[in-house]
């Protein structure tokens, strides 16, 4: 009897469906700054990778876009000299049907970026190898944490433009 209770209350939830469309580099931007500048001699690296989240809905039925852009930066510990920079968009259109409207927005800024990391992590490291530098292999992102960072700055933001309510 409890297992037919829990197969009906299974067959009443949505079943997430979720697909891939087509994903692509929308900008990307490196600039070997050390090459440039003619530094030579040996240079001790500080990367830091800075992630922003985007995503909207298209025209087409339940097709939504995600962006992720990445801005990836070197310096030499030493001098604070730049070595290089890298900027990139990349952008995921998805076909989702089944998440509740009130789960769409993390869904989106979660497990789509989560799908496009795989291959934003071999762009990065394939252009920096390209560049003239070891290939940079981006550690795991945690999309979750970049989420309620995001949620946390917007209601900051939101606080901070509205109006002081004067008291009696």
């Amino acid at each position: 009897m409890e297992d037919q209770q829990e197969n009906g209350a299974a067959a009443q939830a949505p079943q997430v469906k979720m697909t891939t469309l087509t994903q692509f580099v929308r900008d990307l931007s490196f600039e070997n700054i050390l090459a440039q500048k003619g530094i030579g001699g040996e240079v001790q690296p500080d990367v830091t990778v800075q992630v922003n989240l985007d995503a909207k809905k298209r025209s087409a039925e339940h097709q939504y876009e995600v962006i992720t852009k990445l801005k990836v930066e070197s310096i030499n510990k030493e001098d604070g000299a730049h070595l290089f920079l890298m900027e990139l968009d990349y952008v995921g259109v998805f076909h989702i049907e089944g998440v509740p409207e009130d789960q769409l927005h993390p869904f989106l800024m979660i497990e789509c970026p989560r799908m496009l990391f795989p291959f934003l992590r071999r762009i990065v490291s394939d252009v920096t190898r390209d560049g003239g530098f070891p290939p940079l292999n981006l550690e795991n992102i945690d999309w979750v944490q970049i989420y309620r960072g995001e949620i946390a700055r917007r209601q900051a933001a939101a606080q901070a433009q509205a109006p002081a309510t004067p008291h009696s």
